[in-house]
C-alpha cells in the first residue's frame, strides 16, 4: 500500500517511513487503571465506572479493544459520564478460547451479553458502539431494557459501497484456510482491510506524525489511539464468517433475515426509547447503514473521532449525557 500510494513521490515514502519508525519507538504511557468487574458471563465481564444515576451498559465492538471508550484519563467518555449523573458500565469481551471457534456474533449475544444484562437487573439502558450497537439491537429485542442508544452501529449493510462489501467477502475467502486452521481470524487481517478504506489518509497520518515532537500532546494522543487501533483479540471463526458473509455480503440484518436466539431481529418493532447517533463522515460505518430507529443525531466527526476527537465532548458526549439523564419516557 505504501509503495502504490507513494510510487511517484519517493520523498513521501521516506516521510511515511520516518513517521512509522517514530511511532514504533515512541514512549508508551500507562493506560487508565482498569475498573472493577461487577458481573461475568464466560470470558466476558462488566467493568463499573461508578457514578450516581441510572446504569448504562456500553457494548463495544468485538473488533479492537473496548478501551476506545476509556482511552485516557483526560479523554474518556465513560469516566466523564460518571460525573454527569450516569453510572457507566462497560462490557469487556475478553479473548476467545479454542472451544469457541464456531461462536457467531449472535452467539456472543446469547451466551454473554444476555446473561450480563440479566445479572445487572431490569433498570438498564443499553448503549452499543459500532458492531456493539448491532449486538445491542439484538439484545434489546430479546430482553426488556429501559432505553437503547446505538452509536455508529451498522445495520443496513446494503448501504455500504458494493466494492467494499465484495472486498470483505474476498478477504474472508483468502483468509478462510488460515482461519479454519487457527479457529480465529487475527485482528491484523481486519486492520489491513481498514487501512485500505482510505490508503491515502493512512499514509498521510504517518507522514504528519514524523514531523511532530515526541513529547507533543497530540503525538502522545496519536500513539495511544494507534495502539488501540492496531490491537485487539481475534474474532472467532464463526463471528468472522457471519460478519463478512451474512452481514456485509448478504445484508441479513437490513433485509430482516438475521436471527438470534431463534428470533428475527427487527429494530423497528422495539418499544423502548431509542437514540441513534451517526456520523456523515464515517468511512467504517456509513451513516446510511444505520438502522433508522428512534431519535437521531447526525455528526461529522468520523467513526473514532466522534468518541475521542477534539470536538467529541461537545458534539456527542454532552448530548448523550443530556438524553441519558432525562426522565424515563415511554
Amino acid at each position: 500500500m505504501l509503495r502504490s500510494e507513494t510510487a511517484e513521490n519517493p520523498a513521501r515514502m521516506a516521510d511515511a517511513l520516518k513517521g512509522l519508525r517514530a511511532y514504533q519507538r515512541a514512549q508508551r504511557h500507562p493506560a487508565p487503571a482498569a475498573m472493577p468487574v461487577v458481573a461475568t458471563a464466560g470470558r466476558a465481564g462488566v467493568r463499573d465506572y461508578g457514578g450516581d444515576g441510572p446504569p448504562v451498559l456500553f457494548v463495544p465492538s468485538l473488533i479492537n479493544p473496548p478501551d476506545v471508550l476509556d482511552l485516557a484519563e483526560d479523554n474518556s467518555l465513560l469516566r466523564w459520564l460518571a460525573t454527569q449523573g450516569v453510572r457507566p458500565l462497560l462490557v469487556d469481551w475478553g479473548t476467545p478460547t479454542p472451544d469457541e471457534r464456531d461462536l457467531s456474533i449472535g452467539g456472543h449475544v446469547e451466551t454473554m451479553l444476555l446473561p450480563l444484562i440479566d445479572a445487572l437487573g431490569p433498570d438498564l439502558t443499553l448503549a452499543g458502539y459500532c458492531l456493539g450497537g448491532t449486538m445491542a439491537l439484538a439484545a434489546a429485542t430479546l430482553r426488556p431494557v429501559k432505553r437503547l442508544v446505538v452509536i455508529a452501529a451498522p445495520w443496513r449493510f446494503g448501504a455500504y459501497p458494493p466494492a467494499m462489501r465484495h472486498a470483505l467477502s474476498d478477504l474472508w475467502r483468502q483468509s478462510e484456510p488460515t482461519t479454519d486452521a487457527l479457529g480465529v481470524l487475527p485482528m491484523e487481517v481486519l486492520q489491513a482491510a481498514f487501512w485500505r478504506l482510505d490508503p491515502s489518509r493512512t499514509i498521510a497520518k504517518y507522514e504528519a506524525f514524523g514531523r511532530r515532537a515526541a513529547d507533543d500532546a497530540a503525538a502522545r494522543a496519536f500513539v495511544r489511539l494507534e495502539d488501540w487501533a492496531n490491537d485487539g483479540a481475534p474474532l472467532t471463526r464463526g463471528a468472522a464468517r457471519e460478519l463478512m458473509l451474512d452481514l456485509y455480503l448478504d445484508d441479513r440484518t437490513g433485509t430482516g433475515r438475521w436471527q438470534v436466539g431463534g428470533r428475527t431481529i427487527d429494530p423497528i418493532s422495539l418499544p423502548m426509547p431509542i437514540l441513534e447517533i451517526a456520523s456523515t463522515s464515517d468511512r467504517i460505518v456509513p451513516a446510511a447503514s444505520a438502522p433508522g430507529v428512534g431519535e437521531r443525531i447526525d455528526l461529522s466527526l468520523g467513526h473514532v473521532g466522534m468518541i475521542v476527537g477534539g470536538r467529541a465532548r461537545a458534539a456527542l458526549w454532552e448530548p448523550l449525557a443530556r438524553w441519558l439523564s432525562q426522565p424515563q419516557r415511554s
